[in-house]
């Protein structure tokens, strides 16, 4: 089984068919490298990049995730099907310029994805806004993304603001795209638990950030899509256990919630 497509910007770079072969024996700056995936920024023609190159993982591996109650990720696939579904719905990530999937048997099953290189970009973790009003819309537009992506049926799985980056030409409209979807998810719906962990793992990567309980509620607002009485009363469940996940993931590093964390934490 093969399936192959190569946007037109490249066509004229690959020979048809065998498209993997070709993805593999470029080179560039290696960004990661495991004995099965491999990550590059390369340049073709005038412009750079990232190539993610998948080679079969191996019935050892893939026993190894079914035996902990995980699906195996086996390939670009994930990350291919997880950006077509953030398009479709308008969540800014990275733009596809190639795909290619070969093989039958999922442990020795090849793959790789190309997306253009997303230069000028600031990571939200590295960023520090100080005007309240870029702030407040960065919060609108980390809400609505979150939103957009789980009403797509996509979850990430590695939802932190690492994974956002911020057009370093700030205009009126700060413009963030989601990256890294290696392990994203998509179904028809998003499984509480998988929302709750996408949720809660965003809340702690901003825990050393500058936020107060106010974003927080702003955000769970926006996300929720109702006044924020109705969300907190109709949504308790969720938002319970996004707290909990957040809290739980701060104190793996921390020996205690500093006060100001703890304020933030309570939802009442």
């Amino acid at each position: 089984m093969t399936e192959e497509f190569i946007s037109a910007e490249l066509a004229d770079h690959f020979e048809t068919g065998h498209l993997f072969q070709q993805v593999d024996k470029l080179s560039g700056e290696v960004f990661r490298q495991i004995a099965s995936r491999r990550t590059i920024r390369t340049r073709i023609g005038e412009h750079y990049y990232f190539a993610k190159i998948h080679h079969g993982v191996g019935w050892k591996e893939i026993f190894k995730n079914l035996v902990q109650g995980r699906l195996p990720i086996l390939g670009a696939r994930n990350e291919w099907e997880a950006i077509r579904g953030l398009e479709a719905v308008g969540v800014r990530t990275m733009t596809p310029v190639l795909f290619c999937e070969t093989g039958v048997n999922p442990a020795q099953r090849q793959s790789a994805i190309l997306t253009k290189s997303l230069d000028e970009k600031i990571s939200l973790e590295d960023f520090e806004p100080d005007d309240p009003t870029l702030k407040r819309q960065l919060i609108r537009e980390l809400a609505m993304m979150s939103k957009s992506m789980h009403e797509a049926g996509i979850n990430h799985r590695d939802y932190y603001l690492c994974h956002f980056l911020l057009d370093s030409n700030i205009g009126d409209v700060p413009v963030l795209h989601l990256i890294d979807l290696h392990r994203a998810q998509h179904r028809n719906k998003v499984p509480s638990r998988w929302r709750e962990k996408d949720l809660g793992g965003l809340l702690f990567s901003a825990l050393e950030k500058q936020v107060t309980r106010r974003d927080l509620l702003r955000f769970i607002r926006r996300y929720s899509d109702k006044d924020l009485r109705s969300a907190l009363e109709q949504d308790q469940a969720l938002w319970r256990k996004v707290v909990h996940r957040a809290r739980r993931l701060y104190l793996q590093d921390h020996d205690q919630l500093p006060p100001a964390v703890e304020k933030l934490l309570r939802l009442k």
